[in-house]
């Protein structure tokens, strides 16, 4: 009894401890980096803008039209993207239902030399493969996995991946504009709370990375301090000659 007990434990052990990160970052990793890139990108056009010695209208025009224009153009570029890419899948998914149609025994036979050569008995490997085949659905699901790396139920949807894309770089360009729409008439309080969405970003990014938290913030942090520093130091320029 105690070593059934012991095994069970170290079972238990094992499965508590042996995860693993998400390496594809789910749904956190896209909707973080397109806040970032709205927030580097808005912050850099109104900083930008405001070293040239603007109005503070100006700069806030500037801000919402940046949202706007970016917010827009990442959706349609996401959307065309993924659609092409989904586009792109069905197509080789029509050929390879083409092919298990015109020559199914070949492509079994071609199934059972993908399993041996990964280490299973030819005999084992042919049974397992005529068996599989015996679905044509079926079939091609496992025809897509092994030859083309996708799942056919597992699709991304361009409507999905541009409402995402939208939503997300809109919020994050909304941060500098913030400031301004509450009342501020300084650059400063934009640029503070731009950073301080940029560092929370960067923090998040560790959950899906083996960085510390605040190695991922500060980093961000910077880069998007210097990016900011940057446009500055060129509108400030750009102003003294116009």
């Amino acid at each position: 009894m105690s070593i059934i007990e012991t095994e069970a434990a170290l079972h238990a052990a094992h499965r508590d401890n042996h995860t693993h990160r998400d390496v594809n970052g789910g749904w956190l990793r896209p909707a973080v980096f397109g806040a970032m890139d709205g927030l580097v990108s808005n912050l850099a056009l109104m900083t930008g803008v405001a070293g040239g010695s603007v109005a503070p209208q100006t700069i806030v025009i500037t801000g919402l039209a940046g949202l706007a224009a970016g917010a827009f153009s990442m959706a349609a570029g996401e959307y065309t993207s993924v659609a092409s890419q989904r586009e792109l899948v069905q197509a080789e998914l029509e050929v390879e239902r083409r092919e298990l149609r015109k020559h199914p025994v070949d492509e079994m036979e071609e199934l059972a030399a993908l399993y041996a050569a990964r280490g299973v008995e030819p005999a084992l490997a042919r049974e397992v493969a005529m068996q599989l085949s015996r679905d044509p659905e079926q079939a091609l699901e496992i025809h897509a996995r092994e030859e083309l790396g996708i799942d056919p139920d597992d699709l991304p949807s361009p409507l999905l991946a541009a409402v995402s894309s939208f939503a997300s770089f809109a919020l994050g360009a909304l941060l500098p504009v913030l400031p301004y729409l509450l009342g501020a008439t300084a650059l400063w309080p934009a640029v503070l709370c731009a950073l301080i969405g940029l560092f929370a970003c960067g923090a998040l990014v560790a959950r899906v990375t083996a960085r510390s938290w605040w190695y991922s913030g500060l980093r961000q942090l910077a880069l998007g301090a210097a990016a900011a520093a940057v446009t500055y130091g060129l509108g400030a320029a750009f102003g003294a000659v116009f």
